[in-house]
């Protein structure tokens, strides 16, 4: 989601079939704030849709869906990665824990009034947010354990065919690091790559 856009002033799509519904919600968002409102009834060609208008916010009411058009919602959620809303006229358990597996960041049942778009907006952005950085933080924490391991790696074998300490081993890939003006991980990730050439494997 761009973090340079004011929230005040949002773009924000609306997906719903129903008019009235539609309505709701748009008048909703008009007292909440300038934002930029853009409308989708029909659901063909959804994604297209989506990344054509490229909102900040997605906003859907499906009523009361089936459970084919709520793998697809989900389907969009995990390829937008936008906060994102979805009304419900009624759900389950294990509905609601695969909307959160899919990434919506807010799952409203039996909750659309013009008075709580709003806050369900509000929460929705929040919630985003939250998640984003925990999953940007995993990331960093998965990337630097397997950067780890490949530093481990080169440093053994730099110990093993060149019978060095493994602080020697280590300052080693330090200094080719430095000359290269490359990462340590990508001269360790090199040198393994031809030692396993080298040797075969």
């Amino acid at each position: 989601m761009p973090q340079s856009r004011d929230d005040t002033e949002l773009k924000i799509l609306v997906i719903d079939e129903n008019p009235l519904r539609r309505a709701i919600i748009e008048e909703g968002l008009r007292e909440a704030g300038q934002h930029e409102i853009k409308l989708v009834s029909d659901m063909n060609g959804l994604v297209e849709k989506i990344y054509s208008f490229d909102p900040d916010v997605l906003l859907i009411d499906l009523e009361n869906p089936s459970r084919d058009v709520l793998e697809q919602m989900f389907q969009v959620s995990r390829l937008v990665r936008r906060p994102i809303a979805m009304f419900v006229d009624k759900s389950d358990g294990p509905t609601i824990d695969a909307a959160i597996d899919a990434g919506v960041s807010a799952y409203i049942v039996d909750g659309l009034r013009k008075e709580r778009v709003r806050p369900i907006l509000e929460t929705t952005i929040s919630r985003f947010r939250a998640f984003d950085r925990l999953r940007s933080e995993l990331e960093e924490t998965r990337s630097a354990l397997k950067e780890r391991k490949i530093i481990e790696k080169a440093k053994g074998i730099l110990m093993k065919t060149r019978g060095l300490e493994e602080e020697a081993a280590y300052a080693a890939l330090r200094r080719q690091a430095m000359s290269t003006g490359n990462r340590i991980a990508d001269v360790a990730a090199a040198l393994i790559s031809t030692y396993n050439l080298l040797n075969d494997k």
